[in-house]
């Protein structure tokens, strides 16, 4: 038997961008209104389907968390978190520094029908049932909530509504998606702006991807001066996980060889089967490493106006939402969707245009995270060893 081709997001993406710069300067007017109609229509539910997105991930995802107990629970969370949060400044402060001047601004995104001078054959409101920021807030309720009660009714609906998210974004928003991205394209051509829109997704491609290596490297400097190992000798351990995530593009799928890279390095089998298996799922340095960095060009780009202080509360409030991101098939880039549009401003336009930069980079974003886990298994694993030192000794 023929084994079946698939496909994956990423080459379907790829096509979708490819065939949109091709196609959008000679394709007729009522076939590019139709690729319009299609935009409108997917934009509104899109916006519709952001908040239901957060409830249905973010709040489960911290119930599951809260269920744990205990020290190691405690200061795993609080790393992985200040981990994720310290790669969001770097990237942020980074692209700060060089990205003004490898990007041209005031690219105009948003130019689907308006440069042709095309619109829709008809549109379709689809008011969300919430804002953003509402859902945010009920997510958390519900988690800490769940987290605290004992029962298990609203920890099973949660469950059913999550699978119910999870299986829309599987089969409806992501095979869509590269459609609504080649409606984008196919648009901005006739604009003339797609070919500088793809000389900056091939900058900001390289710049993210140099400062994934520089960010493990700083991981593990950090990791060897806190157990007095040697970082090298410990990141060379790590590579087959990371070579591993590049293929399956999975941190849950790569758990196996993570675990025993780790072990090899020295830490302990008890620490090892917590932090890794957990990290999979709260630590995503490098999807924050990505995620910042192309939300900060798309905005010098458009000529967006932000500062600091906006990007503080993103970067905080972004690595809160990435504990729901590796249940989401696509990446971490679908939970972040909400506080995108919510704390950036980022239109449905916008949002397709980040999840195609993110797709882009998903196999090296998975990698630095898996790579990451190693690193911060050691400083737990040192942390918590010095700690039961001491309790022996009084106990002595």
């Amino acid at each position: 038997m023929k084994k079946k081709i698939r496909f994956g997001l990423l080459p379907r993406v790829i096509a979708a961008i490819v065939l949109g710069v091709a196609l959008g300067g000679v394709m007729p007017a009522w076939c590019v209104r139709i690729f319009v109609t299609f935009n409108a229509l997917f934009g509104q539910f899109l916006e519709f389907a952001v908040p239901l997105i957060i409830v249905g991930l973010v709040a489960p995802a911290i119930a599951d968390i809260g269920r744990g107990a205990g020290r190691l629970l405690l200061i795993t969370t609080l790393l992985a978190y200040a981990a994720s949060v310290a790669a969001g400044f770097a990237s942020y402060f980074t692209g700060e520094a060089l990205f003004p001047s490898l990007i041209s601004s005031h690219i105009e995104v948003e130019t689907a029908a308006e440069t042709t001078g095309l619109a829709p054959y008809f549109t379709v409101q689809i008011p969300p049932l919430m804002n953003v920021m509402t859902a945010l807030v009920l997510a958390f309720m519900l988690g800490l909530g769940m987290a605290c009660l004992q029962g298990d009714v609203m920890r099973r609906a949660a469950g059913e509504f999550s699978d119910i998210v999870s299986m829309t974004i599987e089969t409806v928003i992501l095979p869509l998606l590269p459609v609504y991205i080649f409606g984008i394209f196919a648009n901005m051509t006739a604009s003339g702006e797609a070919f500088r829109l793809l000389g900056v997704f091939i900058k900001i491609i390289g710049v993210i991807f140099a400062l994934h290596i520089v960010w493990l490297l700083l991981l593990y400097c950090i990791a060897g001066a806190i157990s007095r190992r040697n970082p090298l000798r410990m990141l060379g351990r790590m590579m087959p996980a990371y070579f591993t995530a590049l293929g399956t593009q999975s941190s849950a799928a790569t758990i196996p060889v993570t675990l025993a890279q780790t072990r090899s390095m020295g830490v302990s089998e008890q620490i090892a089967g917590f932090v890794i298996p957990l990290c999979a799922t709260i630590h995503l340095s490098g999807s924050m490493l990505k995620i910042v960095a192309c939300a900060l060009a798309l905005m010098i780009m458009q000529g967006m106006a932000y500062d600091l202080s906006l990007f503080t509360g993103f970067i905080l409030m972004l690595g809160v939402t990435m504990v729901a991101a590796p249940g989401v098939p696509g990446g971490a880039i679908m939970a972040a969707l909400g506080i995108l549009a919510s704390i950036l401003g980022f239109s449905p336009e916008d949002q397709a245009l980040m999840i195609s930069l993110y797709v882009a980079m998903d196999s090296f974003g998975t990698a630095c995270n898996v790579t990451g886990d190693g690193a911060l298994a050691v400083i737990i694993d040192t942390v918590t060893a010095s700690g039961r030192r001491i309790g022996h000794n009084k106990a002595d």
